[in-house]
């Protein structure tokens, strides 16, 4: 009896797919990324975008074995810049996929909360994408708190549904 396995692509695809709804959902309403925020020590929608974009990017960084780009010199000043960020990181975590790494191999990096941590390469990617995730269905309810709802594949059943 086979076992169901989700694969690296596919929690890609759902992360693209979540930041792509999001991205439109901005669009949309852009004065949203002003509103105030709790969530992750961000005071603004934006600061959470930054933290969810920048962990994408450091991470896929990591991966690729290229500098890091510095937290700080995220940008987040508006939708497209936000955005464009979570479009480089995406484009990298692809570029790793295809390069025939060992996941199991262990590299070591330092955190902005934490020092000096290591793991492996298949933890980081995939604590990467599903970080994204998770602070996206925590925007979800600050955004329905601003009588807003998101439309789009939050749930990653909305990625498998099968139409007749």
């Amino acid at each position: 009896m086979s076992q169901p396995v989700l694969t690296a692509e596919e929690v890609l695809r759902w992360n693209e797919s979540t930041g792509a709804a999001w991205h439109k959902f901005f669009t949309e309403h852009p004065e949203l990324i002003a509103a105030s925020c709790d969530i992750a020590k961000a005071s603004t929608v934006a600061q959470l975008l930054q933290h969810i974009v920048a962990v994408e990017l450091r991470y896929a960084e990591r991966l690729a074995g290229i500098p890091e780009t510095e937290y700080e010199q995220v940008a987040y000043d508006s939708v497209e810049t936000i955005y464009a960020t979570h479009e480089r990181a995406v484009a990298l975590f692809r570029q790793a996929l295809g390069a025939g790494f060992d996941w199991d191999e262990v590299i070591e990096f330092k955190t902005r909360s934490r020092g000096f941590l290591k793991a492996s390469k298949k933890t980081i990617l995939f604590h990467a994408l599903l970080h994204s995730v998770r602070h996206y269905a925590q925007l979800a309810t600050l955004v329905r708190q601003h009588g807003h709802a998101i439309e789009g594949p939050g749930d990653y059943l909305l990625m498998g549904i099968v139409r007749d």
